[in-house]
């Protein structure tokens, strides 16, 4: 069943969401895109406000694809963008 699931993480670079996804199976096909057998991750970043005078970078992420594929997915990312800083 094709899901989708969208995620924001903070304090992580588009250059390193490219890394952490290509590390996991997938290939760079577009700009804004990675894609691996089965799935599709496409991410924009944006600066946000954290408190009266921090900004940090906010990359959201959204994945397509199967459910079963994408769960596991989703969660080895996190597990990668979190030691990152996000």
């Amino acid at each position: 069943m094709e899901t989708r699931l969208e995620r924001s993480f903070r304090g992580i670079s588009e250059r390193l969401v490219v890394r952490y996804l290509t590390n996991l199976g997938g290939e760079r096909v577009d700009e804004d895109t990675v894609a691996g057998d089965d799935w599709t991750a496409t991410f924009s970043s944006e600066t946000v406000d954290v408190g009266p005078s921090l900004k940090l970078t906010e990359v959201t992420i959204v994945f397509d694809g199967d459910e079963e594929t994408l769960e596991p997915l989703v969660e080895q990312f996190a597990q990668k963008a979190m030691r990152a800083g996000g």
